[in-house]
């Protein structure tokens, strides 16, 4: 038996042969948590234990969703961004600079773009943001925290200019100009469930399907656990790495529209410090910061657990200042247990990611034990 086998076969439970409590629930700690903050806020509220409450919550967990499966890619491949705040608020600002109408003083006319090309520029934008920061990255070898932290100034910077620090509001648009309908994700419903919430779950399930379908998915796995390794095997590191900010910035993109829509309005400073909410999501969920391992259901759970928790303390009416206290601790503790779980795997590189519901983990990783 190889020494990645022995470590694949300890990391599960009961591998002695018996049932090991105490790994079940380190693993499953989100979905606990998520279990125990419903409970509790059912005890404490009449109202929080509804329907109505439950689907409310989940279309702004949707944004921290959205944002936490974004950065999650980047963070699989051992990176971090810290852009995706500035650029939800750039996205939304571009969003709302398009349903105003583009001025062409040259030719003396304003068009008006529908909605659904108000959306395809939008991630086209949010796609260039993560380009930027990928290349930067990839193939100038600027660490991943200067050229995010960079960009996250950049963007939010370009969206104060170009509101000049104000908010576009009314962004219904007008019947006249055929540019109606972009409040349809903030406030419309499909069969009884809120729109965004309905995308959270396409770009989720689409974002499962790449990691545990396709070489892609390996790729990223095998990046995060030894880019070296990957590369001497024949992945295209510098493309994956490149690739991941790019889906992070489309993500951005995608839930800077989705808030917008829920507001109906955009303003600058709209997702201050999201980046780290999302980043909390991703810990939350069991991914490790170091790369390699973590999927796409435990993210989800970990921006579940943010968000019922803020509603939560919000509903019973809890400070603000507060919130930020308990949120705090939440990300303090998920760390914590997060090198507790990890602990002694640091540095063995031949172990396969810990993810439940991504096959690429098990591929991968006869690629760095064999290079």
């Amino acid at each position: 038996m190889t020494h990645a086998s022995k470590a694949q076969r300890n990391a599960r439970p009961g591998a002695g042969g018996g049932f090991d409590l105490g790994r079940l629930l380190l693993e499953g700690r989100a979905f606990f948590a998520l279990i125990a903050i419903i409970l509790i806020f059912s005890i404490l509220s009449p109202v929080y234990f509804s329907t109505n409450n439950f689907l409310t919550m989940s279309s702004h967990v949707a944004i921290f969703g959205l944002l936490s499966i974004g950065m999650l890619l980047v963070i699989l491949t051992g990176g971090i961004d810290l852009s995706v705040g500035s650029t939800l608020g750039f996205a939304g600002v571009f969003a709302g600079f398009l349903m105003q109408g583009v001025s062409f003083e040259a030719f003396g006319v304003v068009v008006y773009p529908p909605v659904w090309a108000v959306v395809i520029l939008t991630c086209a934008m949010g796609a260039l943001v993560g380009a930027i920061n990928g290349v930067l990255i990839a193939y100038f070898k600027v660490p991943a925290f200067v050229a995010t932290l960079g960009m996250l100034y950049v963007a939010r910077g370009v969206a104060l200019l170009m509101t000049d620090g104000l908010t576009y509001n009314n962004l219904g648009g007008s019947e006249a100009l055929g540019n109606t309908g972009f409040d349809w994700l903030g406030f419309n419903r499909l069969f009884g469930v809120p729109v965004g919430v309905l995308v959270l779950a396409a770009v989720a399930i689409a974002a499962m399907l790449a990691l545990s379908r396709t070489p892609f998915g390996r790729w990223v796995y095998s990046t995060g656990g030894n880019a070296r390794a990957a590369e001497l095997s024949g992945v295209p590191v510098k493309r994956v790495q490149v690739s991941v900010y790019v889906l992070s910035g489309i993500c951005a993109a995608i839930a800077g529209l989705v808030l917008s829509s829920q507001l109906t309005s955009a303003g600058p400073t709209a997702g201050t410090t999201y980046e780290l909410t999302a980043i909390a999501g991703v810990v939350i969920g069991g991914a490790a910061l170091t790369g390699g391992r973590g999927n796409v259901r435990g993210t989800l759970l970990g921006a579940f657990v943010i968000g019922f928790l803020s509603d939560g303390l919000v509903i019973i009416g809890v400070s603000s200042y507060w919130q930020t206290v308990f949120t705090g601790a939440v990300i303090v503790l998920a760390v914590l247990l997060n090198s507790i779980q990890y602990k002694g795997r640091k540095g063995r590189k031949t172990s396969p990611p810990a993810a439940s519901d991504d096959k690429a983990s098990s591929s991968s990783s006869p690629q760095r034990v064999a290079a």
